[in-house]
């Protein structure tokens, strides 16, 4: 990752479009987690991968990618609620002083959308044990019938499948050291 947030600092072309391939959707998810018109969503998640290529040779080395990327975006979506003038969009900070409690803070969203990227990398067999098992909620024995195989079988993969995802996902326990932003625990951000 070093070396390509390196090659994105200096302006690389396939860098750039690096980033964009692996970060895009989690723009998007920001840029959703406030607007519902697809073409600005859009416009958003274009605007910040601009702002970021412009303002690229400006990242410090050592700081982490991910965040910065996501708060252009969260201000870019910010801006563009601002132009169109909705008044029923409003910002994350101003909903959660109206109402407390009921609007799901920028570090949430990221959150999510690691954890989402972490499950659809897991093998296929991982990550359908996990899918069943923590978003359907069907028990061990239930996943084993649905999917045909010996429960044994579900157990093994549901613990490669947290082993993989504790791994994956180690990076959320830094950054919420960093910001108290809550922990991962078994394939959930809680």
């Amino acid at each position: 990752m070093d070396d390509l947030v390196a090659r994105f600092r200096a302006g690389e072309e396939a860098a750039v479009r690096e980033v964009h391939q692996r970060y895009a959707g989690a723009v998007r998810t920001v840029a959703r987690s406030q607007l519902s018109d697809p073409e600005l969503i859009s416009e958003v998640v274009q605007q910040t991968f601009i702002k970021a290529w412009r303002a690229a040779s400006s990242f410090e080395p050592g700081r982490e990618f991910a965040p910065w990327l996501y708060a252009i975006a969260r201000r870019t979506t910010i801006d563009v609620i601002r132009r169109e003038g909705r008044q029923a969009h409003t910002t994350v900070d101003e909903e959660q002083e109206a109402e407390p409690g009921t609007s799901e803070s920028f570090e949430h969203v990221w959150e999510r959308w690691e954890v989402r990227r972490a499950v659809d990398e897991l093998p296929a067999g991982e990550r359908e044990v996990v899918r069943l098992s923590n978003l359907e909620g069907f028990t061990h024995e239930e996943v084993a019938m649905r999917l045909g195989v010996p429960i044994g079988t579900v157990k093994s993969r549901s613990a490669r499948a947290y082993r993989r995802l504790a791994s994956s996902l180690r990076h959320l326990d830094l950054f919420a050291n960093q910001t108290g932003v809550a922990h991962v625990e078994g394939g959930e951000a809680q």
